[in-house]
């Protein structure tokens, strides 16, 4: 059985359309430091993976999930490795929380454990709905909603703020 052809649009209308959401996403997910990074290895994997796709529907989630997934990347790369007995202690340093308006808040945020930290990003940031969301987390919509569900009353709780 072959496979038909999908008709894409040029890979430079994708970037014309969609870079700024993939950047903004990059930095919310990456902090400032490694968000241009994050971007940068996330076009690379798109134009790389972009002409074997199968569907044109939902280009915007399709990069996003591209997105989260290379700051997963950078996020587990920045993790230490069990040091060695005999080696000085190696300082990592994540995202400054001051560099981002609304410090407090994204302090908050960072203080998310990863899968939360991600899921209400991509949520408000990438404004994805919760299947895209799923999508980019490995996961079922039911569990995105959860997830974000438990980023936001954390929040609530560390910043004082009151349901209505």
């Amino acid at each position: 059985m072959a496979r038909e052809k999908v008709l894409l649009p040029p890979f430079q209308a994708l970037v014309d359309a969609h870079w700024r959401d993939v950047a903004r996403l990059a930095r919310a997910l990456a902090g400032p430091v490694d968000g241009d990074d994050v971007a940068q290895r996330a076009w690379e994997k798109a134009f790389t993976a972009y002409p074997g796709l199968t569907s044109a529907k939902n280009l915007r989630s399709w990069l996003l999930t591209i997105t989260a997934h290379c700051a997963t990347d950078i996020h587990r790369a920045r993790k230490p490795q069990r040091p060695l007995d005999d080696a000085p202690p190696i300082a990592v340093d994540g995202p400054e929380a001051a560099d981002w308006p609304d410090p407090d808040l994204w302090q908050a945020v960072n203080a998310l454990p990863e899968r939360q930290r991600f899921a209400v990003t991509l949520k408000y940031v990438g404004d994805l709905d919760h299947h895209g969301v799923a999508a980019a987390l490995d996961t079922t919509p039911a569990a995105s909603r959860r997830l974000v569900s438990d980023a936001l009353a954390t929040l609530r709780t560390k910043l004082g703020v009151e349901d209505d």
